[in-house]
Formats: C-alpha cells, sequence, structure tokens
C-alpha cells in the first residue's frame, strides 16, 4: 500500500498547494451563484412548501461545487501528467491499477467535500440551514464526488490534449450537472421534462443530498441512493479495467 499512499500524498498537495484556486476560487464562485439566483428568482421559482428559495438553493450550490473539483481534480492531475511526460514516473514503479484508482479517486474526494464544506460554511452565515437526516447528507456527497472522481480520471485517460477534455467537462458535465436540479425542483416542471430529468444520474444526486437537509425529494431517498451507488460501481469497474488494460497510457 505504500504506492497508493504516496499517490494520495502527491494528489493531495498537488490541489492543496494552490488551494487559492482549487479551493478559495470555487467557494466565491458558489457565493456570487447564491447572490445572483437568490435575489433574482426568489420570488419567481416555486419550490418545496415551506422552503425559501435561497435556502433550497443551498444544499445544490454545495453539491454541484462537490461535483465540479471532484471532477477537476482527478482529470486535470492526469492530463497533465500526461503531456509533460511525467505519468511514466507513476507507471514505473510496482503500483497495482487499484491503487492508482483509489489515489486518484480519494484525493478528488478529498478535494471536492473541502470545496462544498467552505461553500456551506461561507452561505450558512447568511442563511441558517437544518439538518433533517445528516447521513443522506454524508452519503450522496461521498458518492457524488467519487462517481465524478472517477468520471474525471476516465476523461483524462480518454483525452490526450486538453481541448478534449475541455469538450468533455463543457459538453457532458456541465450540462448534466446544471439541468440537474440544482437551480429549481423537477415537480415544477412539465410532465415531459420532469421525465428527461429522471434520465440524469445526477439529478440523484442532488435530490438525494437535499433530501438530508429538508426531508423532502422529488423521488425516494432510497431509491436515489440506489441508483448513485449502482452508477459508482459501473463507472469504478469501467475505469480500473481502463487502468488494467493501459489504454491511451502505456501504449
Amino acid at each position: 500500500m505504500s504506492g497508493f499512499r504516496t499517490l494520495f500524498y502527491k494528489e493531495i498537495l498537488r490541489f492543496w498547494k494552490v488551494a487559492f484556486q482549487t479551493v478559495l476560487a470555487p467557494v466565491i464562485t458558489a457565493l456570487l451563484y447564491l447572490m445572483i439566483f437568490g435575489h433574482a428568482l426568489s420570488s419567481h421559482v416555486q419550490v418545496y412548501q415551506g422552503v425559501a428559495y435561497t435556502s433550497f438553493l443551498v444544499p445544490g450550490l454545495v453539491m454541484m461545487s462537490v461535483l465540479q473539483n471532484s471532477f477537476a481534480n482527478s482529470s486535470s492531475s492526469l492530463i497533465q501528467s500526461k503531456i509533460t511526460g511525467n505519468l511514466v514516473f507513476v507507471l514505473l514503479p510496482p503500483i497495482a491499477h487499484w491503487e492508482m484508482y483509489f489515489a486518484y479517486v480519494l484525493a478528488s474526494v478529498v478535494r471536492g467535500l473541502t470545496v462544498g464544506f467552505g461553500v456551506f460554511i461561507v452561505t450558512v452565515w447568511f442563511i441558517p440551514m437544518t439538518f433533517s437526516a445528516p447521513l443522506y447528507i454524508i452519503a450522496f456527497a461521498v458518492l457524488g464526488s467519487g462517481i465524478l472522481g472517477t468520471l474525471g480520471l476516465i476523461a483524462g485517460i480518454w483525452a490526450e490534449k486538453f481541448d478534449q477534455l475541455a469538450a468533455f467537462q463543457n459538453f457532458l458535465i456541465m450540462p448534466l450537472t446544471f439541468l440537474s436540479g440544482v437551480f429549481y425542483s423537477t415537480h415544477t416542471l412539465p410532465p415531459v421534462w420532469r421525465e428527461v430529468s429522471r434520465l440524469n444520474p445526477f439529478f440523484y444526486m442532488i435530490d438525494g443530498f437535499r433530501y438530508g437537509f429538508f426531508g423532502m425529494s422529488d423521488v425516494s431517498p432510497l431509491a436515489s441512493l440506489g441508483i448513485v451507488a449502482a452508477f459508482f460501481v459501473v463507472l469504478a469497474v469501467i475505469c480500473v479495467r481502463l487502468l488494467a488494460s493501459g489504454y491511451k497510457l502505456r501504449h
């Protein structure tokens, strides 16, 4: 396990040494989202009964920050190593492919949860929040960051240059995140679009995470947890197999 510990420590240091950019900047961005959308839409968007729109926004923004930064951590690390050529120093030592997977993904989870916690701490100063089911908050935050860390690793394996990685993020990750119910509740959508939203796996992460705060959700939190867990397992298997095969890494 020494290879796992070393690579994990290296990945933690990589984002922590530039925390002003990797942690503080996303927190400020989320706060701006809260200020702008909360002010502009608070009287126009209907959400859960008895829940103010600004309060409704907070869990969505926290989870959005967790997901985006988890993806950014693993994807940017791997693509930078591939382009600069220092990936060879990770591939040459006797590190198992599953050690590589857990090191990259767990570091992504740490970054995602750190940013998410920062966003929550900043926003809770302005908007008091309650906790209805804390275990759901933890479960969806950890699984969501693990899923996006895995997706980031897959994107980093597939991409050969930065614009390919940017395309993966801009045309897949960003639309799925913004259309997952961060800024609105899907029960207010027309029936057709409500059913389309159910096809988005990110929706279940956001909806289940929000349930942990308000005890209300658009679908059953247990169903959301099952879907998210299954999605994580599938992606993890795919990613580990890619690492084991050396696809676009060793060949």
